[in-house]
């Protein structure tokens, strides 16, 4: 069965605006392999001025903590928002496997704001859904676990071996282009030209990673 990268981006986020927070670890809270992998958005408790301050219509957010301070290195994470009128205002609550794991402690100062981005992995009969979709058509959200409200508007893609797709070729093939421009080719001088391989416009099951855009 085909398994699928989904990165999803959202178009209505310009700049954010980082609320900082104190991360707090619990071990209510699971971190396990679907978390890891990205089956599944690991969840992520906030108080109910905080989750309206991130903002997000899906209550989806990106935290980054401070791995290290000496060296400012961040480690950023995904998560799902739950709201708990329990937590603390300037406080978010994640599995405490997460905070060991990447920082040894349990308790860290960080940032979280509205994604630009996230990244989701589909199986099975979810991943079949992308199977013979092109670029340019439309999906619904559901598949990816979000409201059906919402469609995921396919974008690009790539293979296991990093070969784009790209929309003016036809079919889920591999083919040798000329190529002059993004996707697939990055000229440094102007009028540069290169033979590249590139992958159609259509998802296969030789494709690994499915780009999309959020849409109303």
């Amino acid at each position: 069965m085909p398994e699928f990268k989904v990165v999803v981006s959202d178009p209505e986020v310009r700049e954010p605006k980082p609320v900082l927070v104190r991360v707090v670890g619990s071990g209510e809270l699971s971190y396990g392999e679907d978390q890891k992998t990205n089956k599944v958005l690991t969840t992520c408790r906030v108080s109910p001025r905080t989750r309206g301050l991130i903002n997000s219509p899906l209550n989806i957010a990106t935290l980054r903590i401070w791995k290290n301070k000496v060296n400012k290195e961040k480690v950023s994470l995904s998560v799902r928002l739950v709201e708990d009128s329990s937590v603390p205002d300037d406080t978010v609550v994640v599995p405490s496997a997460f905070l060991a794991e990447k920082v040894g402690s349990d308790t860290v100062l960080g940032e979280i704001f509205r994604s630009r981005s996230f990244q989701l992995t589909v199986s099975g009969e979810k991943a079949v859904a992308f199977l013979g979709k092109k670029i340019g058509d439309s999906i619904t959200a559901s598949v990816i676990g979000l409201p059906a409200e919402w469609k995921l508007l396919i974008t690009g893609g790539s293979d296991s071996s990093g070969f784009p797709m790209i929309p003016t070729l036809q079919g889920g093939g591999k083919k040798a282009l000329l190529l002059s421009e993004p996707p697939g080719f990055h000229p440094r001088d102007r009028g540069d030209r290169r033979r590249k391989y590139v992958r159609g416009n259509v998802i296969t099951e030789e494709v690994v990673q499915v780009n999309v855009k959020l849409i109303r």
